[in-house]
This record gives structure tokens, C-alpha cells and sequence, in this order.
């Protein structure tokens, strides 16, 4: 990996964006990377995390002043390939004065430190948190606690466990217990919108210290389905429903809501919820795709083949008139 990152240049956007330029670019890029649109995709799992991880400083005012401010220092010698023998490179500091850039072997140690992704020596411990990995930008408060003195970084070890979980909870997000292999129990604050594949830090629960990432894995539901943002369901409705149309009532990730149908919709036909899909990057949300399935009864009352046997009778229509043979 590169050591000075462009952030700027991963999401296609001039040093001088706005915040709403920087997070179009980001919506727009992490839909068409997204580890779920391109399955066994390596390139685009990385760009993702690349792009994912660009929009976490630049999208943060604060994160983002720093990010500008070291950036400006990351050709001095001895800075861009990390000192030698474990030495930090001359103290030097930005004319503001805000940030001490000697604390900092290289750029991916600031970057780091920025994303909290490590800690450095010169910084005080701090207590666990669960963070999105790169996949997410944010980080999620937890409701457990670890010792306050960390044990010698040389004996951390990073852990890595698989968390199902089922489309509701993926959706809402939310506390959650969960139990390890090695028989601790933690509750989790998750955050809402996760995906398969996505990877939740726990900061100082792996061995020794080291971070826990939980791999998410989102369970199939047996009525929704995600494409990308959009979530799709196919919905039973009969003859008569189809025939004179009128309003149903839908199931969504939010509960039951009313739809109305037009007369004369077709079997396979789509119609579109606006805003009731899935939500990927923050408040930026998909619709639901309402598939039309009409479906003919197995069994019939006697009065109902009565009115059957007459609207036969009665019906103009014949589906049968324009057959090509």
C-alpha cells in the first residue's frame, strides 16, 4: 500500500469540495463498488474500503482539517518510506500548531491514529469502542468494558468471528448480545444497514488486546430480497384485485403500508415504493420493488364458481385473440 493516500483522488473530487460534492461522490462510487453488486469482485471489495475509508476523514470537518494539514509534510525525508530502526522523523509541527507531527513515523501511522484504527505510544488509552472496519464509515458505542492498562502491543493478536444475522436486525441494527467460541458473552450496539461481508471492529476484544472484527453475514429472508439499495418482494394478489385494481396493503422493513394498484396490472408486472428499500450509506435510502403475482385459487366455494360461470359468459376479453400461429 501506497504511503501517502489521496483521499481527494480515490473519491474524484478537487482539495476545495464542499461536504455535499465529497458525499455525492461517495454515494454514487460505493453503490457501483459495493462488495454486494460485485460478488467475488476482489478489485472492487478493495476500492470499496478504499472509498469507504477516504470518505470517513474527508467527510468528518475535523478529520478532514487534520488529514489537510499533515498531508502537507508527507514528503519531508525520511517521512514517506517510515523511519529507520523504529525512530520517529525530526518534530515538526503545522504554523497552527495543532498537530504534532513527530508523534508519527510515516502517514499510514496518522492515518491510523485519524481512523482509530491504532495507537500510538505518545497517546493516552482509551476506553473499547466497536468501529465499522473501512467497509462503513462511524463507529458504534458497545456497553462492555476491558481492562484500562492494555497488555504489551507485542503480544496482540488480532481475532476474527462470523456474526449471522437476520435481514430485520441487519436493517435496524442495534444492540445485540453475542456469544464468542472462547465462551465471553459481549453486547454489541450494531450499526443499521449492514451487509454481507461487512466487518464490525471491536476495539481490544481480540487475544491478548488485540481487535475483534465481527464478519457479517446477512441470513436470507424468505419474502424480501436486496438489490443493492432496493429491497424486492413478489406479492400474491388475485384475479379480481388485478382485474379492478384498488389499495393493498404491503409488507416493508417498516411494516405493513397501503399501495394501490392499478386496474388491469399484470402478472410480473412491477410497481415501485419510493424510500421504503434498504439504506447502505446513512440517510441515503433505496425502494422497495413490489413484483406482481396474480394467483388463481386452488379451490372455489360453489357460489363463487357460480359467478365464475357467469363472468365466463359475461367476458369480452380473449387472451387467445393475437396468438402469432
Amino acid at each position: 500500500m501506497q504511503n501517502f493516500r489521496n483521499y481527494y483522488e480515490i473519491l474524484g473530487v478537487a482539495k476545495d469540495a464542499s461536504i455535499e460534492e465529497i458525499k455525492k461522490a461517495y454515494r454514487r462510487l460505493a453503490r457501483q463498488y459495493h462488495p454486494d453488486l460485485n460478488p467475488g469482485n476482489k478489485a472492487a471489495e478493495e476500492k470499496f474500503k478504499d472509498l469507504s475509508e477516504a470518505y470517513e476523514v474527508l467527510g468528518d470537518t475535523t478529520k478532514r482539517s487534520q488529514y489537510d494539514q499533515f498531508g502537507n509534510f508527507w514528503k519531508r525525508p525520511g517521512f514517506q518510506g517510515g523511519a529507520k530502526g523504529n525512530r520517529p522523523w525530526g518534530k515538526s509541527s503545522d504554523p497552527s500548531g495543532n498537530v504534532d507531527f513527530g508523534e508519527y513515523r510515516n502517514f499510514n501511522d496518522f492515518v491510523d491514529q485519524l481512523l482509530n484504527r491504532r495507537t500510538t505510544t505518545t497517546t493516552p488509552s482509551r476506553p473499547p469502542q466497536a468501529a465499522a472496519d473501512p467497509y462503513r464509515p462511524g463507529t458504534t458505542k458497545t456497553s462492555y468494558t476491558v481492562a484500562s492498562t492494555p497488555p504489551p502491543r507485542s503480544n496482540r493478536r488480532d481475532a476474527e468471528a462470523r456474526l449471522t444475522v437476520p435481514l430485520e436486525k441487519a436493517y435496524s441494527g442495534g444492540r445485540e448480545r453475542i456469544r464468542l467460541e472462547d465462551g465471553r458473552s459481549l453486547e454489541v450496539n450494531m450499526p443499521a444497514g449492514m451487509v454481507t461481508g461487512q466487518r464490525i471492529r471491536l476495539k481490544g476484544q481480540g487475544v491478548s488486546g488485540g481487535d475483534l472484527y465481527l464478519k457479517i453475514e446477512v441470513s436470507p429472508h424468505p419474502f424480501f430480497k436486496l438489490e443493492g439499495s432496493d429491497v424486492v418482494c413478489q406479492l400474491p394478489i388475485t384475479p379480481s384485485e388485478a382485474v379492478l385494481g384498488g389499495a393493498i396493503e404491503v409488507p416493508t422493513l417498516d411494516g405493513l403500508v397501503k399501495m394501490t394498484i392499478p386496474g388491469g396490472v399484470r402478472s410480473g408486472q412491477r410497481l415501485r415504493l419510493a424510500n421504503k428499500g434498504y439504506s447502505m450509506s446513512g440517510d441515503d435510502r433505496g425502494d422497495q420493488i413490489v413484483e406482481i403475482q396474480i394467483v388463481v385459487p386452488k379451490e372455489v366455494s360453489s357460489e363463487e364458481r357460480d359467478l365464475y360461470e357467469k363472468l365466463r359468459q359475461l367476458e369480452s376479453f380473449d387472451p387467445r385473440a393475437d396468438l402469432p400461429v
